[in-house]
């Protein structure tokens, strides 16, 4: 350190000390007096400061250090985390080294871009390591609770999280608290040594614009991120239900993983088809259209479509050697009834993408199976079976013993068709169910929302089209006799859905009007990603299509015909055209060409079968409904579309 760097540094603290000194005689003259503590600290704060500015001049080597190591450290730091343990994350780099040099680069790439916006090398570190920590506790607790990795996609669902953390397992741990206190160290070090970048204005505009365009070239221009891809081995093998998807997280690893799926999700958005025009859609709507318009005679059949939350038939693992008696309620409603086998969009998590099959009659894979359809719909009325229903006469209801506001329900599902909607929010206390609310677990009981469907259709004036979406048997998994046999306490929620099933099927039978009820679990269950019983089953890409096989009942108490109920699987989203064809309900030419692909393309879904070509006409069809100018027959009138656009 020269004498004139020395001169320099103790001109600019005393500057900085006059300037100190003359904030606090201005302030004694309009504010009380300063007290000699304060002043105390003042002092204090000045000092560090000025040892600071002193460490940045005086020790420019360890600072040049402190910031090229950085990036190294908190890739590491970051990866450990996630993986828990510091040997897997050297296992991993010995076998996975090129991964490794990729997560290096992009993390270095991503500091300097931080180094040039805030110049100040502790805030830069502060801010790096506050993104890659979150991050990658948020990927730890993510598939700790439900076996799944985090991607980029998730972090949709942040204005949610109040919610999200009702349903994970959040445990602090000593090994997680270390962690970060490795990672608080060095920041804390990074203040007190002081490191800044010393580039022009102009250098640091350059620097930052190249790490911005060579971050973006990774993730949307396929002739740059697919050398790069293959350079480093990174593992980019389509993912078409989560257990590829988690294949590819132990060959890529956190970062990765993380770049990797966020350039497959923008590979993957929406792109409406050159061919989409109004003649196009009218030349697929050119079919004869068979007339049914009589209700079974006009007596029109209240519709009951309910969608159980988690809720699946564990019996199909014969290793597992679950009894009959957790099932025996379901069996009997599928005995007096018919029963059947429906392909769900998704595992695990994802609900809105069943919700949606089942509320439209279209397929999330016309719209490239986003995790949260809901958020790719024109924001105008939709043509949601709801409105066919309305256009019918039937009072239209949706009911879910959840929060309104998560995955925005209460604001997209107005423009549903639904003319009443039924939520019920245990944070903030409020509730629009009329019958007592119960709670079994962690959340509302089956049996309210069976209560409650019974009143609406005691006390409307009309027939009622009526879904529900519950929420009972939603992980997580720990309210039991035994908090740690996660599986064992889901099947006794099960079993208590079933029975709170048999006695509503029950008090329907004496109800003097004809009802027909659906029943579906919307996909298998989250269950830890390490200590579940998918692992135990060894369930993997090539063999996991069980987990999207999800039993269904139809059932009536007036005799309802089952000639119309498919005795080979078909996809979540036939499922409302069967009930069409159950009461005889009217039909439009759209209608019937959802029949005729039900018959031909009973199975279309991304997540069951990636084999299945993409059918042209049905994912133009899904476009055209709920995103483009809906020129497909509507129930919905003219004018009232108008005034939602």
């Amino acid at each position: 350190m020269t004498k004139k760097s020395v001169m320099k540094t103790s001109q600019s603290a005393l500057k900085t000390e006059k300037a100190v000194m003359r904030d606090i005689n201005d302030a004694t003259e309009t504010t009380p007096p300063i007290t000699e503590k304060e002043k105390t600290r003042f002092r204090k704060i000045r000092a560090f400061n000025s040892k600071r500015e002193e460490n940045t001049v005086k020790y420019p080597r360890l600072n040049n250090f402190l910031l090229i190591v950085f990036p190294v450290f908190i890739c590491a730091m970051a990866e450990i985390n996630q993986g828990k343990y510091i040997s897997s994350f050297i296992k991993f780099a010995v076998s996975r080294p090129s991964v490794i040099i990729f997560d290096l680069i992009i993390t270095a790439v991503l500091f300097t871009l931080l180094l040039c916006i805030l110049k100040k090398g502790w805030l830069a570190v502060l801010v790096h390591s506050f993104i890659y920590m979150a991050l990658s506790t948020t990927e730890l607790f993510k598939y700790g609770t439900n076996g799944n990795h985090l991607i980029l996609s998730d972090m949709k669902l942040v204005r949610s999280v109040k919610s999200l953390t009702s349903f994970a397992y959040i445990k602090i741990t000593p090994r997680l608290i270390i962690y970060y206190l490795i990672v608080i160290a060095f920041i804390l070090l990074t203040l007190y040594f002081n490191p800044k970048l010393k580039a022009t204005a102009m250098r640091r505009v350059v620097l930052s614009i190249a790490s911005v365009l060579s971050i973006t070239a990774l993730i949307v221009l396929p002739t740059f991120y697919k050398p790069i891809y293959s350079l480093f081995r990174i593992d980019t093998k389509a993912a078409t239900n989560s257990f590829i998807l988690n294949e590819k997280f132990e060959k890529n690893h956190f970062i990765a993983f993380l770049l990797q799926t966020a350039t497959e999700s923008y590979s993957n958005r929406l792109v409406v088809p050159k061919d989409y025009s109004e003649e196009y859609i009218d030349e697929i709507m050119n079919i004869p259209v068979e007339s049914a318009e009589d209700f079974n005679g006009g007596n029109k059949p209240n519709v009951i479509v309910i969608m159980s939350e988690s809720y699946a038939d564990f019996r199909v693992f014969k290793e597992l050697k679950v009894k009959d008696n957790y099932y025996k309620e379901f069996d009997k409603a599928a005995s007096e009834g018919k029963g059947g086998i429906a392909i769900t969009p998704t595992y695990a998590s994802w609900t809105v993408r069943s919700e949606f099959e089942l509320l439209f009659g279209l397929p999330v894979r016309g719209i490239n199976t986003p995790n949260m359809p809901q958020r790719e719909l024109a924001d105008r009325e939709q043509p949601a079976l709801a409105q066919y229903y309305k256009s019918w006469g039937y009072n239209t209801v949706y009911v879910h013993p959840f929060q309104s506001g998560f995955y925005s329900r209460s604001r997209i599902y107005g423009h549903f068709g639904f003319e009443k909607m039924i939520y019920h929010d245990d944070q903030a206390g409020t509730t629009d169910f009329t019958v007592p609310v119960k709670h079994f677990g962690s959340y509302v009981d089956d049996s309210t929302v069976f209560d409650q469907i019974v009143k609406e259709i005691k006390t409307s004036d009309k027939p009622i089209y009526l879904h529900t979406t519950t929420m009972q048997n939603h992980q997580p998994y720990d309210k039991g006799d035994d908090p740690l046999d996660e599986f064992g306490n889901y099947l006794t929620w099960i079993k208590h859905t079933n029975t709170g099933l048999e006695t509503f099927l029950s008090d329907l039978k004496k109800i003097d009007e004809p009802i027909l009820v659906f029943f579906v679990g919307d996909h298998f269950p989250s269950l830890r990603g390490e200590t579940s019983v998918y692992n135990q089953l060894g369930l993997n890409g090539e063999n996991c299509n069980t987990l999207y096989q999800q039993k269904y009942f139809f059932w009536s108490n007036y005799g309802a015909d089952y000639s119309y109920v498919p005795d080979n699987e078909i996809s979540f989203f036939y499922i409302p055209y069967v009930i069409l064809n159950i009461i005889d309900a009217p039909r439009d030419a759209f209608i019937e060409k959802m029949n005729d692909f039900m018959d031909k393309e009973p199975v279309y879904s991304d997540e069951y079968s990636s084999s299945t070509p993409r059918d042209d006409e049905l994912d133009i069809l899904t476009i055209d409904r709920v995103v483009m100018e809906e020129y497909s027959p509507s129930p919905i009138p003219d004018d009232e579309i108008s005034t939602h656009n």
